[in-house]
């Protein structure tokens, strides 16, 4: 059989599929959660704990559509299985959350799909921008999320063991992810774009507490 060439549509609707297909299957590794005591919360505690957990839960949606996004892009093979090895593990942090969510008793984020698609589209144009600019934008995309968690475990109440122990894995994880980006060669992105991310970070965190 000859090898097929791939229009842009054709590998727009395989990248989806192949991240459809990593959305569907369970967590590969167990919940950092698992196992340790469900302290009972109530009221406003319960809801802000849930809250915060549906903004995470939003993030790694929005983290698996980058990483799907740059893969799609790239054109170095190594740097595209790099990049979907990512996303499978960012899957991980996925399914931990949304178990979390539902355990105190709330929804995921009704705007998932714009945060989805949104984020691919972010991260298929970063990722034409070249290998060490792809690298550059995943590096900082990641740093962001570091100290976005840093703020998260801040506000979790002391007690929620389970919801604490999701985000300190979920925040060695991305700190991992950026290093390896680091150590590929990424490029420090220009001081305006990162403040930009920052921006568009701050409308999906502020929408998904609530919705």
């Amino acid at each position: 059989m000859s090898n097929r060439e791939y229009t842009p549509l054709d590998r727009l609707i395989l990248g989806f599929d192949r991240v459809a297909g990593a959305l569907d299957t369970g967590s590969r590794r167990p919940s950092p959660a698992g196992g340790l005591p469900d302290v009972p919360m109530q009221g406003a505690e319960m809801r802000h704990s849930a809250a915060l957990m549906r903004v995470n839960h939003a993030g790694e949606v929005a983290a698996q559509a980058l990483y799907a996004g740059h893969a799609l892009a790239a054109k170095d093979a190594a740097l595209r299985e790099s990049m979907l090895q990512a996303a499978a593990e960012e899957g991980d942090h996925l399914h931990w959350c949304e178990s979390r969510v539902r355990e105190l008793g709330s929804h995921v984020s009704y705007l998932t799909p714009a945060w989805y698609f949104g984020s691919f589209a972010i991260g298929a144009v970063a990722g034409s921008a070249g290998e060490k600019w792809n690298l550059g934008f995943v590096m900082e995309t990641e740093r962001q999320v570091v100290e976005h968690l840093d703020r998260h475990l801040a506000r979790l109440p002391e007690r929620d063991l389970k919801s604490r122990a999701v985000v300190q894995q979920m925040r060695a994880d991305e700190q991992q992810h950026a290093s390896t980006a680091r150590a590929a060669g990424a490029a420090e992105l220009p001081r305006p774009l990162r403040f930009l991310m920052r921006c568009c970070a701050k409308v999906m965190t502020g929408s998904a507490y609530w919705l």
